[in-house]
């Protein structure tokens, strides 16, 4: 009688056990979900996306500073033989200067283990395909421009930058307040087709997107009015 009480617990205690494994798991993924939102200003989960970091889409099991496609790698990561494992991983996310010093990553850690862990099941289930990427913020596409936004002429005088869209209006701006980038992603301005987009609360702050950088320079005409 004690046999069998003692093989019905321990039966118990083992489906128990296996019912709730997958449940922690999910769990983890879930919690993991939540804390990639912090990551994702820097950056996307979609496979080839890559923005101020790489793209996570495929990390797992890669070694480290290898993703396709991302140059900016610093050269103590790219040397450090490290292995996105579970534990290499758990690591990096804890403390990145004190597993790679030297690496080029701006973000202190986590020091929640917890968190840690489930930011660690929720890249591996994305690397898997068990769980879908996010729709990450990215950058806006840029290919089919309004003409508020497509930019036809930029013109310095003084301190100052006149930016006329394809709309016929000229914006002026403080020569501080603009600033001049390229995009030669697919979601870049189409070649010779700035693109003008506000960054400042108040309209006085904005950049024009460039296809490439040679556009930039025979763009800019020294004109006043």
């Amino acid at each position: 009688m004690i046999r069998q009480c003692c093989r019905n617990a321990i039966a118990t205690a083992l489906t128990t056990l296996a019912l709730s494994a997958p449940v922690r798991a999910e769990d983890d993924i879930m919690r993991g979900a939540q804390a990639a939102r912090a990551c994702m200003a820097c950056h996307s989960f979609a496979p080839g996306r890559h923005m101020t970091g790489p793209s996570l889409a495929h990390v797992w099991g890669r070694k480290a500073g290898t993703v396709d496609g991302f140059a900016r790698y610093s050269d103590a990561l790219r040397r450090s033989g490290l292995v996105w494992d579970r534990k290499n991983l758990d690591a990096w996310l804890k403390n990145p200067a004190a597993l790679v010093p030297g690496n080029a990553m701006g973000f202190p850690g986590i020091p929640d283990a917890r968190t840690r862990a489930g930011l660690v099941s929720y890249i591996e289930a994305i690397s898997a395909g068990r769980v879908s990427a996010p729709e990450d913020g990215g950058l806006p596409s840029l290919r089919e421009l309004d003409p508020v936004s497509r930019v036809t002429m930029i013109r310095y005088c003084g301190d100052a930058y006149r930016v006329t869209t394809a709309d016929r209006k000229t914006h002026i701006f403080w020569e501080f307040n603009l600033r001049f980038k390229t995009d030669g992603s697919p979601d870049g301005p189409p070649a010779g087709g700035p693109a003008l987009i506000g960054t400042g609360m108040q309209g006085d702050r904005a950049t024009v997107v460039f296809a490439r950088p040679e556009e930039i320079s025979p763009f800019l005409q020294r004109q006043c009015p």
